[in-house]
């Protein structure tokens, strides 16, 4: 293919793509268009540029959404295959402006839950976000990456009865500080803090509260040191490199 026909299919797909987003603010016409934006769209992280052209935001054609109390910020983009669904009793779902819900994603509430997530969180994909009986609240700038699962709910467990037929429990909602990280695989479970600016190491369950600036993993996870404590380029401080800042800041 020349250079010439390639530069004009892909001023093609530019006009294409800026036109349909144009039309998904027709709420009638709004999976069409997501579907037309499709054919020339960039797969994947690429598609969340579309949420930034469009104050509406984007959805995906094949997300699911089936909840009467979603609530959008500007600039949300919610992607291939995301499910945001309200079971009996759910509470809201809050987006914040420019959150980014990547594809088959999850959200659920039910029995009076609710999920809040702030501004330019960033959910990667496949996370499962359930709240039942309690709140789900992420903060501004979080990142989850793929396969987090947050569930601030438990089934009873006593003896004598099926557990499908013991009603729910929880010990409290889940709060995630402003900026945290959390990597992939990633399990909260309910009554659990974690604070502003900490990271969760993959495949760790947080079962209690982990504070601001920490870095914690494992099952159940710990606090393995303070992000306070590393350098600029990620290596802790040893005891010598301390000595050497102090002495800097005392001159």
């Amino acid at each position: 293919m020349s250079n010439n026909k390639q530069v004009r299919q892909n001023a093609f797909a530019r006009k294409w793509v800026r036109f349909w987003l144009h039309v998904t603010r027709i709420r009638q016409l709004e999976r069409i268009a997501a579907w037309l934006i499709s054919w020339f769209a960039p797969p994947h992280k690429d598609q969340v540029r579309l949420a930034q052209i469009n104050p509406h935001g984007f959805t995906a054609h094949n997300a699911a959404i089936y909840h009467a109390n979603l609530e959008r910020g500007r600039h949300t983009y919610i992607g291939n295959r995301v499910i945001i669904y309200q079971a009996h009793g759910g509470g809201p779902v809050r987006l914040g402006n420019r959150v980014s819900l990547l594809r088959d994603t999850i959200i659920e509430t039910g029995q009076g839950g609710s999920v809040t997530i702030g501004d330019d969180a960033y959910i990667h994909p496949r996370c499962q976000i359930n709240a039942y009986l309690t709140s789900v609240q992420i903060g501004r700038g979080v990142m989850l990456a793929a396969n987090c699962a947050l569930y601030p709910h438990n089934h009873g467990v006593m003896p004598g009865q099926p557990i499908r037929k013991q009603p729910l429990e929880t010990k409290g909602p889940i709060i995630i500080g402003d900026d945290a990280w959390l990597g992939t695989g990633v399990v909260v479970l309910g009554g659990v803090r974690i604070g502003h600016g900490a990271v969760i190491g993959a495949g760790a369950v947080v079962t209690h509260d982990i504070p601001n600036g920490a870095i914690a993993t494992g099952v159940p996870a710990h606090v393995v040191k303070m992000r306070s404590d590393l350098n600029l380029t990620g290596v802790p401080i040893t005891p010598a490199i301390r000595k050497i800042k102090d002495k800097v800041h005392v001159h």
